[in-house]
């Protein structure tokens, strides 16, 4: 799998938010290429992890943005940060279980939910950001 490149298309315009984004890429990149290098099952699972966390970390940012510039779709952004930390938490409950490794297939998911969310969500969030801060 092709690691994901950031580029002006994920910028928010909200450098502290960018910042945190970049950081989740750079962490799923890795993650990427210790699968393609055959890593062990516990690198891969720490990584998984790390990503896991600086996600929790990033999204309980994100959520103190809002309440400090009183963003009026909250409670919709934050549904959605606790839907894609469950599919996450999804992902590496299986990973873990089975002692199985990371499939193209599991990054694919780990992508798409990081990406689309980026784009959709943290867009309008960035946009009222940009207006209001």
């Amino acid at each position: 799998m092709k690691d994901i490149v950031w580029g002006d298309i994920l910028s928010i315009g909200v450098d502290e938010i960018d910042d945190d984004h970049r950081r989740l890429i750079k962490i799923f990149n890795e993650l990427n290429h210790a699968v393609s290098d055959d890593e062990s099952h516990d690198y891969l699972a720490a990584i998984l992890e790390e990503l896991i966390s600086c996600t929790v970390w990033h999204f309980r940012h994100e959520e103190r943005l809002m309440l400090k510039y009183r963003y009026a779709d909250i409670e919709a952004h934050k549904e959605e940060h606790r839907e894609l930390i469950a599919s996450a938490k999804d992902v590496q409950t299986e990973i873990l279980q089975a002692r199985g490794s990371i499939t193209e297939e599991h990054l694919q998911v780990l992508e798409r939910w990081l990406t689309a969310h980026i784009l959709t969500s943290d867009m309008r969030l960035g946009d009222y950001l940009c207006q209001t801060a």
